[in-house]
């Protein structure tokens, strides 16, 4: 029983079982609809042939061998040769179909994980799920889940399901060939596996679980030395060495714990499994020996007996046989699972908020409007503004002051629509007609001409106008770094200064021209003559622009000032000063 809710145990484990096949089937059907289907049924048929085909030539295979002992036993020197003939010729066609299948197996596969991925990635960016995600109790480590549970999922998903089918047809074949010499021999090697397989899935069954925790830490482990990658100067400042080190041991012993339990159930498992498999290289002999002894059977249908139980023995242990690989694939389907129905709940979310929502959104306006709109926190529970109204036209600009935690960039997220709004209604453009300027700029990999376009590829202006405006924005020593070549690659974010980055983020402002910006703390890095000299800009390139910024000294760049109070209250302030800077 479970011990918190009463649950039996095993009725837990088959509703697991059962969402798991679930999973597997949606994420499966997915593909084999998707728009690789064509090639995808080509490739899974001419599997299937290949397979059917490989079954039939070790079938013939069998009885080659079996007449090329018969022979060496009769010592027929022309029966011998021509039996030779034969059973070198199935070697020379199943090495031609083993090369082909497993070109298809892999080809199939990879197809399966290109789909697979991409589709993911889409749905992780839809509805801006990556932002959304963070932070889930449910879903850790969305990147190792796309990147290698999609992997391990498709060429797993592929290798047991050939494994399945190929076992059925091996099977049919051999049971045949069992059956002809003995119909006990039948009955002997579908009882023992039935057996075998009952009770190595009693011992083994935890398996499944310490895997999903296994995927869990070691993710969680290499995030945390990812973690100190990124953050190496600030922990070198604060010489928190000692305290990273120790987090990463932690970490690093949580993974140890998990494949110590993970080794010890293999171990226990491995007893069993080692005494099946050597007891089964005895059952046949002792259902024949008798029989060849007492004259009714030639040798070689003796060693055609052993190798056609074995088969038969091997199709349908398959299960017992993968136990350990099967329990950590059934952890990977529930890992990549969840994320799929996760961001199926995401997509119905944006529906249903959009649906339910009292928010009115209108995203054709030429103006920030805001009409007695209320801006929460994400999960409703505290008001941050309550009726805030104002309206923004272009080349006009507000600054947005408060005390910390007042609400301040809750404000713009709920104008980007990362945040969900209350009541009220809200009037912007488009998003690509809005530009967000963060405290810390976003730094891409690639060159200068890169971080300046970003997010677009190509912005539509010529090197001479970008370098114009790095002049403006006073960045000239960074082309230096680079000797002037725009397409140099270089580790930006480690070295640019943070004031550096704040500077480039305005270069990409001005090179995109957007209607409205949105500067949150987006000069705190620099000082006080580079703040003038951008803001300065900005007032004079005609873009609508909402600060969120403690310096007194940036009040004079704006023409109104909103003021967050407590509970919700807020005050809006005409700025005459700064209505002198717009054009």
């Amino acid at each position: 029983m479970n011990a918190i809710t009463g649950t039996p145990i095993s009725m837990i484990a088959r509703e697991r079982l059962s969402k798991t096949l679930r999973q597997l089937w949606q994420i499966t059907r997915a593909f084999f609809h998707s728009e690789r289907r064509g090639k995808a049924r080509v490739l899974l048929c001419l599997l299937l042939a290949l397979s059917v085909a490989y079954v039939g030539v070790i079938v013939l295979t069998s009885y080659a061998g079996r007449d090329l002992i018969t022979a060496i036993e009769k010592k027929n020197i022309d029966a011998y040769w021509g039996a030779l003939g034969r059973y070198l010729g199935t070697f020379v066609v199943a090495v031609l179909i083993n090369v082909f299948y497993r070109w298809a197996e892999q080809s199939l596969a990879l197809l399966w994980r290109e789909w697979t991925s991409q589709h993911l990635l889409k749905r992780y960016f839809n509805n801006r799920a990556y932002y959304r995600l963070r932070g889930s109790e449910s879903i850790d480590n969305p990147d190792q889940r796309i990147a290698e549970d999609v992997r391990n999922f498709t060429i797993d998903s592929l290798s047991y399901a050939l494994m399945v089918v190929n076992s059925v047809m091996t099977l049919i074949g051999f049971l045949g060939v069992l059956w002809s010499i003995s119909g006990l021999l039948v009955g002997v090697a579908l009882g023992y596996a039935v057996v075998g397989t009952f009770v190595c899935f009693v011992i083994a069954r935890r398996l499944v679980g310490l895997h999903y925790d296994k995927y869990q830490k070691e993710a969680d482990f290499r995030y945390g030395l990812v973690r100190v990658r990124d953050n190496a100067e600030s922990i070198a400042f604060y010489r928190g060495e000692k305290r990273e080190h120790l987090d990463l041991v932690h970490r690093l012993g949580a993974v140890v714990a998990n494949m110590r339990d993970i080794i010890a159930w293999n171990r226990n498992l491995g007893f069993f499994r080692n005494s099946y498999n050597y007891l089964a290289l005895v059952v046949p002999i002792v259902i024949v020996a008798p029989m060849f002894m007492s004259g009714k059977m030639q040798f070689g249908v003796v060693t055609q007996t052993l190798g056609a139980f074995a088969q038969v023995l091997g199709a349908v242990s398959i299960i017992a046989d993968n136990f350990e690989g099967l329990s950590a694939y059934l952890a990977g389907i529930q890992r990549l699972g969840i994320l799929w129905d996760d961001l199926d709940d995401f997509d119905a979310d944006e529906d249903r908020i959009a649906r339910e929502s009292h928010q009115q959104l209108d995203e054709t306006s030429t103006n920030v409007k805001l009409d007695k709109l209320t801006v929460l926190t994400p999960d409703g529970a505290k008001v941050l503004a309550t009726d805030l109204s104002f309206a923004l036209r272009a080349n006009q600009s507000l600054m947005i002051m408060g005390a910390s935690g007042s609400g301040k960039s809750s404000i713009l997220r709920t104008i980007a629509g990362l945040w969900p709004g209350g009541p009220g209604s809200l009037e912007r453009p488009a998003l690509n007609q809005l530009m967000f300027l963060p405290q810390r700029p976003y730094m891409v990999p690639g060159s200068l001409r890169d971080q300046l376009r970003y997010p677009q590829h190509d912005c539509g202006v010529d090197d001479e106008e970008i370098r114009k405006v790095v002049e403006r924005v006073n960045l000239l020593d960074v082309f230096g770094r680079v000797d002037g070549d725009l397409d140099r690659v270089i580790d930006w974010t480690n070295v640019l200064s943070l004031g550096e980055q704040q500077r480039v983020a305005f270069a990409r402002l001005f090179l995109r021209r957007p209607r409205f910006a949105f500067l949150d703390e987006a000069t705190s890095a620099l000082d006080e003559d580079n703040q003038k000299r951008l803001y300065e800009l900005i007032c004079q390139s005609g873009i609508g622009f909402i600060s969120v910024g403690h310096r007194v000294t940036l009040v004079q760049f704006h023409q109104r000032l909103l003021q967050l109070k407590s509970a919700g209250a807020w005050e809006l302030t005409e700025n005459p000063a700064g209505a002198l800077l717009q054009p």
